[in-house]
């Protein structure tokens, strides 16, 4: 019902083999560009706010640009900065635009390195200047960086005062301009390890560059750099002189997939898109393990080391509820089963009337866990039609009539709400815009009995409550049922998010405002007043020393004493029907997700230390903007 933002896609692609294999085989040199648009189009759930590409050049002539880059802000991004690419080449006469061999030495673009990025903004940082891949200029060829990357660092500051020391001066403080600047500066320093050897070799000239780049370790570059980051990350890069690398965080926070064949080596944010972009099968996609990189060298050899410890992984779960494309062969069952686990409690809100409920889902991302949702309640069905034969079996020959009743019973199921329109932002008056919100849901007349039909609605996430309370409660109301279920296939938002995705203050999370309301009513300030202390204490601590105070603001209430508050919040003047929210549990999602226990947004269970210094920072912002003001 909220569509969380979240930080970004990557796709990148090498070519093994020249640019002439390409076009006799596939009938064009571009089979790399295109793929790469495949690839950034399959993922555009991923980054609606900007795209970039770029390009290397490998084995360019001295004088000749070798490494190309193409940004555009907007959701249609990724349709225009190909738009751009192949404007380029639209004065090259066709026979000579099918000539591969004039392409590599004369087209922009023309090249066997190809990245890709897809940007959603989680600083509120949106101009062109930010969009990913970023370029570091160099004369020497192996000093060139590129670097595009789906993260979050946790320790800007700590970075930047590190690369700050060394005498490096950024022009802006970001955490993609930052890890520009150091991942270079390592890679200026790798260069010059191997200037020293080479010279002490007996090299000169032509001979010396010739050395460095046939020998430059983007692993130790990574090693050198990646000691100092906190947070959640996975970064790809390619050099000038045509090594070609990504990394993933020790804890495994942000997915990374790649595939390797005799053709191309391939780098993508989520599994299926290389599935379908490549036509491979599930097992021929590998994922990168936490604290990996996968490094392709300028002469073709593929490397897969172990840069940083792997910790206990901790793969975002948000990247199966609501992120990634539910295409994913394990995302689609676990949102089915994240659905599924839902039914007792749904059972209980509708004091078991199923007879006397339609089943629905608001929007369109939750359809899956709307099907397992439906799962469940048929498989309680049939357990029920399965009592209730046996009963009526056990005294008497049973009617058509008593066995057509039972068989009859089915879970009603219908799509009660449609997206209309999209809020347009130039109407900024309050009375108006608020009208306007009212209305970008539109309802299916006539989907339920008035007043005597319960309605369930199931949803990926609850967080903030705005478009409940502005739009949907409101538009579903005129269908009149008789009990309104809201139903969220995930936890309690109850944290920020430091890794990856919009959330990063706690009055953003109705959650967290219906847990302060409560100890407001019952007289608790105290507690509000002593977890500010606790985080005022602690500011001058490490960040590994720090703990997560904030969490005492829950300890008082039930989940569902919370999610009552929230109905009282949430509720639109006027509104008289019953309504109820009712959320997974914790337990439920780590039963339908085993493998990806990233659960810190829910649980408070910062993965990385820097994770809790910003929380307790963010307590520390609320309390002093609302209570001290």
């Amino acid at each position: 019902m909220e569509p969380l933002k979240h930080e970004c896609g990557v796709a990148m692609i090498r070519l093994k083999k020249p640019l002439e294999y390409y076009q006799q085989k596939y009938g064009t040199w571009m089979y790399g560009l295109n793929k790469l648009y495949l690839l950034m189009e399959k993922q555009h759930n991923r980054g609606q706010e900007g795209a970039g590409l770029a390009c290397l050049k490998m084995e360019a002539e001295v004088g000749e640009e070798y490494m190309f880059r193409e940004r555009a802000m907007g959701s249609g991004a990724i349709s225009e900065i190909f738009a751009n690419v192949h404007a380029q080449y639209k004065e090259t006469p066709q026979h000579l635009l099918s000539d591969a061999s004039y392409a590599k030495a004369h087209l922009p673009f023309a090249g066997e390195i190809y990245m890709g990025h897809l940007r959603y903004s989680t600083t509120g940082k949106r101009a062109l200047s930010f969009v990913h891949p970023f370029l570091r200029r160099n004369n020497w060829r192996a000093k060139n960086l590129c670097l595009c990357g789906n993260f979050n660092l946790t320790n800007v500051d700590e970075v930047f005062d590190a690369i700050a020391a060394n005498g490096q001066h950024p022009r802006i403080y970001s955490d993609t301009y930052i890890l520009l600047e150091q991942v270079g500066h390592r890679l200026d320093r790798e260069s010059e390890r191997l200037f020293v050897e080479a010279k002490e070799r007996g090299l000169e000239g032509v001979e010396v560059t010739r050395f460095i780049e046939e020998h430059i370790d983007v692993r130790n570059v990574l090693q050198t750099s990646a000691s100092l980051w906190d947070g959640g990350y996975v970064i790809c890069g390619m050099t000038g002189s045509g090594e070609m690398f990504a990394m993933r965080d020790s804890w495994g926070i942000r997915p990374a997939f790649w595939f390797e064949d005799d053709e191309v080596l391939v780098v993508a944010s989520e599994r299926p898109v290389i599935q379908t972009a490549f036509d491979v099968e599930l097992d021929d996609v590998r994922e990168l393990m936490p604290g990996q990189s996968l490094v392709m060298r300028a002469s073709g050899d593929v490397l897969l080391s172990q840069i940083l410890p792997a910790q206990e992984k901790r793969a975002c779960s948000f990247e199966r509820i609501y992120f990634s494309r539910g295409s994913d062969n394990g995302i689609y069952e676990e949102r089915k089963n994240l659905g599924e686990q839902l039914t007792e409690r749904i059972t209980e809100a509708i004091e078991g009337d199923v007879a006397h409920t339609v089943f629905s889902f608001i929007p369109n991302t939750a359809e899956v866990a709307f099907y397992g949702m439906l799962r469940g309640f048929k498989k309680a069905l049939n357990r029920q039609k399965v009592r209730e034969i046996c009963e009526l079996t056990r005294d008497h020959q049973p009617t058509e009539e008593e066995v057509e009743r039972i068989i009859g019973m089915y879970i009603r199921s219908e799509k009660v709400a449609w997206k209309d329109i999209k809020l347009r932002t130039f109407i900024t008056e309050g009375n108006q815009r608020n009208d306007l919100a009212a209305h970008v849901y539109d309802i299916t007349y006539g989907s339920i009995v008035p007043y005597e039909d319960n309605l369930v609605v199931i949803d990926d996430s609850i967080v903030r409550g705005t478009t409940l309370k502005e739009s949907i409660i409101r538009i579903l109301d005129r269908l009149h049922p008789k009990k309104i279920v809201l139903v969220s296939s995930s936890p309690q938002v109850r944290y920020p998010d430091y890794y990856g995705i919009d959330m990063a203050q706690m009055d953003e999370f109705i959650a967290f405002r219906a847990a302060i309301e409560l100890l407001i009513e019952r007289g608790q300030w105290a507690l509000i007043d002593d977890v500010y202390r606790r985080c005022i204490d602690q500011r001058s601590l490490p960040k590994e020393e720090m703990k997560n105070y904030v969490r005492e603001i829950y300890v008082p209430f039930t989940d569902e004493e919370i999610s009552q508050k929230m109905v009282e919040m949430l509720r639109p003047e006027g509104i008289k029907t019953p309504i109820e929210i009712v959320y997974q549990s914790l337990d439920g999602l780590h039963c339908a997700c085993p493998n990806h226990l990233g659960d810190w947004y829910f649980s408070g269970d910062y993965p990385t230390p820097g994770g809790v210094r910003l929380l307790n920072r963010a307590f520390i912002d609320y309390y002093e903007n609302v209570y001290k003001r």
